[in-house]
Formats: structure tokens, sequence, C-alpha cells
């Protein structure tokens, strides 16, 4: 994502991409953790409609202050460790696919300058409106990647569907893979 239509092009896909995950997520494991202080899927997507509003934010203070000074949100401190688990996430989904729609339609109207604009960020040397919207391009996409650890199973590797025709649908225990890419 090197150009703003790019970064707009995989903002606009982000909500669409965490619904279709949080979807294919066994009912069973969507609030399931994958250990004390991992977040379960629920947490992910519940967790980026909670930031829409403070991108927007973000970048309305860029385009309209002097280099701003942005403070760094880091939820594991700022919140409550069950709030995320406490949203109601049909609604939670809803509204972000509607802050990122006007997101959207905000970026899509802005200049190159606009574009270009710095701030001050307390967790990183550089920040602009360009590299906060990639950036939430990229977080939308980390989140969603930790949902489809939890659709694929990926956080309990001994229950794995049986290989064999016959007993479709058995959980099986079995051993963890091992190899380059076992966890």
């Amino acid at each position: 994502m090197q150009t703003p239509a790019e970064v707009i092009a995989q903002l606009d896909r982000g909500p669409s991409v965490i619904r279709a995950l949080i979807d294919a997520v066994p009912p069973s494991d969507l609030r399931r953790r994958p250990a004390p202080v991992r977040w379960s899927a629920q947490e992910h997507a519940a967790h980026v409609g909670l930031m829409e509003p403070i991108w927007a934010q973000r970048l309305e203070r860029i385009l309209t202050e002097t280099n701003p000074h942005i403070v760094s949100y880091e939820p594991d401190t700022d919140e409550a460790p069950d709030r995320l688990l406490q949203i109601e996430l049909t609604n939670a989904i809803e509204t972000f696919e509607q802050d990122r729609s006007r997101l959207v339609a905000r970026l899509n109207v802005l200049t190159p300058a606009d574009w270009a604009r710095p701030a001050v960020h307390t967790a990183h040397a550089r920040y602009s409106a360009f590299l906060m919207c990639r950036h939430l391009a990229l977080h939308d996409l980390l989140h969603a990647y930790r949902i489809e650890e939890c659709v694929l199973g990926t956080h309990w590797p001994t229950e794995r569907l049986a290989e064999t025709p016959g007993d479709v649908g058995h959980l099986e225990k079995t051993n963890p893979p091992r190899g380059a890419y076992a966890r």
C-alpha cells in the first residue's frame, strides 16, 4: 500500500473481511481466549470497531491542527480486561461498518497536501495522515489474522477433525504439528 488510493481500497474492504471471518468462527470459539492474556475472536472484532472513532478523531486533528500530539491508545492498560467481551458483537460490527464508510468517504476527498500533513505520536517516530491510514489498514489485517487463527483452531491444536472419511465430524486428540511453522 504505497498510495492513498491503495490505502483507501484496503480500508474499504476491512469491515467485510472482519465480518466474514467472525461469521466463520465456530460459535463455541467466538469468546474463547487462546490464553488468559490473549484475545478471543470477539475481542479482536470488537476492538477494531471501538478504535474506529479514535482513528477518525486523529485524522481530523491531523487535518485541522498544526503538528498535533497524538497519544497512543493501549487497550491492555486503557480498558478493563473484560470490556471487549461485554460488547454485543453484531451491533459493534454494524457500527464499525458505518463508521468506516464515513471515514472512507472523508479520505476520498483529501488532497495530496492533506495526506502529507504530519503529527507527533507518542509511540512512533514518524506520523502523518498517510502513515496513520496505512497503519489503520494494517491494524485491520492484524486483527483479521488473529480472528482467522480462531477460525482455523490454531490455538487448540489437539482438537482436530479426524481425517478418515468414516469419522467426519469426530474430534480426535492428536499431537501438535512439529516443524518450522509450529507454535
